[in-house]
């Protein structure tokens, strides 16, 4: 018996055994549901069990499996965030949905049955998203784009970089209000540690391949960052925006969640 099966079968025996109502059974079994389709298996519990829908990876998927995707997690979702799209692969996706918004320094999608905002007006939190150079966008903007999809209110601050400390120093009093940092840095990747040394957050470090010979595609940032002295710094995977910016989603929503339960924190 798979495990799936055997999460179905309890299900069904607390709801037998009425130690579980249908009604809190049917929103339990929506955490479990998955659909089959050509090519995928499409999550649609994932909303249910993880707090957000599944995301597309765009890379190395069809155009015509992309939209399969989407359409049924549209279903369920009121957007669907598509990461690593290419230009030709978004512009077919164009026209297929009400809502369409594609970046194309983050080479990301989000797709909706209605018009999507620039800026959600339900945002929550508080997020920054930190940029050491201009080379390092991409990267900045496929957390920025993540994060809106996820509904949090970003501060975008580029080109701050080491290498004019001024640039920082001007930025920290905006940085200090975030409930969480993202900090995107190539080269020897020392950013994300003089931000933290700075404010009272968690620093969410993405290393990103700019640089020379000798910083290895994003490996001498990143070894750089998880030695980092500073206390309040996480690694993320090298040019990983995406999962740098969902992190910080997360903490940001627990963080409004509780604030709204609690307002006196």
């Amino acid at each position: 018996m798979t495990q799936h099966t055997s999460s179905w079968r309890a299900l069904f025996d607390a709801v037998a055994s009425g130690n579980l109502s249908p009604a809190d059974a049917a929103e339990q079994a929506a955490a479990f549901e998955m659909v089959s389709i050509s090519g995928a298996t499409v999550d649609l519990g994932r909303q249910q069990r993880c707090g957000f829908a599944e995301v597309i990876y765009g890379e190395g998927k069809s155009p015509e499996l992309i939209i399969a995707i989407a359409t049924k997690l549209l279903q369920r979702e009121n957007e669907v965030l598509v990461t690593r799209c290419a230009a030709d692969a978004a512009e077919q996706l164009r026209g297929k949905f009400s809502g369409f918004r594609y970046h194309p320094d983050a080479r990301t999608v989000r797709l909706s049955l209605s018009t999507i905002p620039d800026n959600p007006p339900d945002a929550v939190g508080k997020v920054a998203v930190v940029g050491a150079g201009s080379t390092d966008r991409p990267v900045v903007y496929e957390a920025v784009e993540t994060l809106r999809w996820m509904r949090l209110d970003v501060m975008i601050h580029e080109d701050l970089g080491v290498a004019g400390p001024q640039r920082l120093l001007a930025a920290v009093p905006s940085l200090r209000v975030a409930d969480v940092v993202v900090v995107v840095a190539g080269m020897e990747g020392a950013l994300p540690s003089v931000v933290a040394g700075h404010v009272a957050a968690p620093v969410i470090a993405v290393p990103t391949s700019v640089g020379y010979g000798a910083s290895m595609q994003g490996l001498t940032a990143m070894l750089g960052m998880l030695v980092s002295c500073a206390a309040n710094v996480a690694v993320v995977n090298i040019d990983a925006g995406f999962k740098g910016g969902y992190l910080a989603g997360l903490i940001a929503k627990r963080i409004a969640e509780a604030q709204a339960s609690s307002p006196t924190l």
